[in-house]
């Protein structure tokens, strides 16, 4: 039976799970610090889909060892391929006992599920001294980047990274160049843009409920499947990648892609976290799934030296940003990976973002995606002003695998990931209640909305999953 929390049941598990952040930090296991020239003993919790994208990435930099296995499905046709190819590895369909069981033949885990279930994952192995890589966003709540931040901190030795490639590549080096050089300087306006097609488009925004149940398949374990947010009957709708669309279990258009387009412009503008996040237009606003599409707005009051900054978001299939003059053709980067709905399509505005600064305008794709200055007259003129860029010296699955053995520090770590993440989890909040929020960057909390802060917690743990939101 689906169940539904009450104004007030929201309201004190915000408060509750607000003070968790500040209680004592658990024992950690001791690190597993691979050494140098030593391949790193790699466990891979989710193994189909975008997960077995991540498995093969990892293994092909020749730096680790697939140990372990884990899926909840091991008997779906999308874990096939992967579990053909590590056939000696241990399989387990409960992440927990997998690191009960072969846990001390783990150095670290790769965490390809979808984003309500990255925390309790990521909890209990940094708990027990694990490196972690995970998909972006990093979870579905602020609570839980949160905790899940603290968590890393607490353990410097500990490699974390989240799964935006792209700040691993070109577009990660040349915006760095580019600000230290003071190329990019004098931001104030960043509009940034997905419009191509997602799995709810075309879905009926009038209905009344979530779908019917259905049966089980009887491979899948629906109930570790949910973990904490147990509570929802089977429905296809919910799983293999549609669980993105439900504001229950994903994080919509902005948290699957905005990772990939304003990752280098959060950290090396360090925007850190907004005082103001509005809803301007939600097409398809409905209480369950995300609309068809969104346009929010982003505050970031000045830091330091810098001006405030405003990003705009914009997703669905026709709305899009203001287009300067002088913008030229929306090239389609072929470097771009295909989203998990199939084939990367054209679109009238490809996925990327303008960057509005005082002297100088850029667009930009997404992932490794490198910026233009535009109009190209004025691109000409900067070119011989402009820095040598350096190349990567390492891939992002290889930069983590690296750092697991002390040699580099991983590019998307939590401390750096973190912040990004909560950006799109307040994005989402005002997504779902169509509103303006006012937020406490040092409080942390949402002042002009007593229910909106509740839902930086969300909902309470099901029953034997609170654990990991203790400290």
């Amino acid at each position: 039976m689906n169940h539904y929390l009450s104004r007030r049941s929201f309201v004190k598990q915000s408060v509750m799970a607000a003070g968790a952040v500040m209680l004592s930090n658990s024992v950690l296991g001791k690190v597993s610090l691979a050494k140098p020239n030593e391949r790193v003993n790699l466990a891979c919790v989710g193994l189909g889909n975008r997960a077995a994208e991540i498995i093969k990435e990892l293994y092909k930099t020749g730096l680790c060892n697939i140990v372990a296995l884990c899926d909840v499905d091991l008997g779906a046709k999308h874990t096939e391929e992967i579990l053909a190819m590590f056939p000696d590895a241990p399989r387990f369909s409960d992440f927990r006992v997998m690191f009960d069981k072969v846990g001390n033949q783990i150095d670290a885990v790769s965490i390809g599920t979808p984003d309500f279930s990255h925390f309790a994952i990521t909890m209990l192995a940094l708990d027990l001294g694990k490196h972690v890589y995970v998909e972006k966003p990093m979870a579905r709540t602020f609570l839980e980047v949160e905790l899940m931040t603290d968590k890393a901190r607490r353990n410097p030795k500990l490699a974390t990274q989240m799964g935006n490639q792209g700040h691993s590549e070109a577009n990660y080096f040349q915006f760095k160049a580019w600000k230290e050089a003071g190329i990019i300087k004098d931001v104030t306006r960043i509009d940034a843009h997905m419009n191509m097609p997602r799995r709810w488009h075309g879905w009926n925004i009038n209905i009344k409920g979530f779908p019917a149940a259905e049966t089980v398949p009887e491979t899948l374990d629906w109930e570790l499947w949910q973990m904490q947010t147990l509570g929802h009957d089977y429905n296809k709708d919910f799983v293999n990648g549609q669980w993105r669309c439900w504001y229950d279990f994903g994080m919509g258009a902005l948290g699957d892609w905005g990772a990939h387009i304003l990752d280098t412009a959060h950290e090396f503008l360090d925007l850190g976290l907004p005082t103001e996040i509005t809803a301007v237009k939600l097409d398809g606003h409905n209480s369950y799934f995300f609309p068809m599409s969104s346009t929010l707005k982003f505050h970031f009051p000045k830091r330091k030296k810098m001006p405030a900054v405003d990003i705009n978001w914009y997703d669905g299939l026709d709305n899009l940003p203001p287009i300067p003059e002088g913008y030229g053709i929306s090239g389609l980067d072929p470097n771009i990976p295909a989203p998990s709905t199939g084939k990367l399509e054209p679109a009238k505005l490809n996925p990327g973002k303008i960057i509005y600064g005082k002297d100088l305008t850029f667009k930009g794709g997404s992932h490794a995606s490198i910026l233009q200055i535009i109009p190209e007259a004025k691109a000409k003129e900067m070119e011989a002003r402009l820095p040598d860029v350096q190349k990567s010296p390492s891939n992002h699955f290889a930069n983590f695998l690296k750092a697991c053995r002390g040699e580099e520090r991983t590019r998307s770590a939590f401390e750096i990931a973190g912040p990004l993440s909560q950006v799109f989890c307040l994005g989402v909040i005002a997504q779902r209640l169509n509103s303006k929020l006012v937020f406490d960057p040092v409080k942390k909390e949402i002042s002009n909305d007593k229910f909106a802060n509740a839902l930086l917690a969300g909902p309470p743990p099901a029953r034997g999953w609170e654990q990991y939101y203790k400290m």
